[in-house]
């Protein structure tokens, strides 16, 4: 079964129309999340001791680079710099568990 591709935001009419648009974006955010974590899985791997697991510099220029990739898109940049700091901590509290799980 083949899923409609849905309908630009600006050519949307109805409010179904809308909700599919953000169900598919939503689908689409989770495999990209998916693809993320399996970043942070591979860095939990790499990383030489579970100290270089929190690396502040590096929160910080993402959370940077996000914020200004955002202001370019048009989308509030402080809002996504607020989601970021909450996906980046989520990412680093994953990557200790997984650490942990796999230096046992």
């Amino acid at each position: 079964m083949t899923t409609k591709a849905p309908l630009d935001p600006a050519d949307c009419t109805t409010m179904m129309e809308v909700r599919a648009g953000v169900d598919h974006v939503d689908r689409d955010l989770i495999a990209l999340l998916a693809r993320r974590f399996g970043y942070m899985r591979a860095a939990a791997r790499i990383k030489p001791d579970r100290n270089a697991v929190r690396d502040e510099p590096r929160k910080a220029q993402v959370i940077a680079n996000v914020r200004a990739a955002a202001a370019d898109a048009g989308v509030p940049d402080a809002i996504v710099a607020d989601l970021w700091e909450r996906l980046v901590e989520a990412s680093i509290a994953y990557e200790l568990v997984t650490f942990d799980r796999t230096r046992g």
